[in-house]
């Protein structure tokens, strides 16, 4: 669901993931209409990030 929020909505991805300031860089990016691209392409690779250390966190996290 974060993905297609992020090749949607990029500025929002980043704010479920917990990074606010991401998120209103990405914003300022996409407002521009060459910058919908690249602020997707950004979104989708945090939000992939984001999944991966919670695999890891998940992983190797307090037994």
């Amino acid at each position: 669901m974060r993905l297609l929020i992020a090749l949607l909505l990029p500025w929002l991805a980043f704010f479920t993931i917990g990074r606010p300031l991401a998120g209103i860089v990405c914003l300022i990016l996409q407002i521009t209409v060459l910058g919908w691209i690249p602020a997707a392409i950004w979104a989708a690779y945090a939000v992939s990030q984001y999944h991966t250390d919670a695999k890891i966190r998940r992983a190797f996290g307090p037994r």
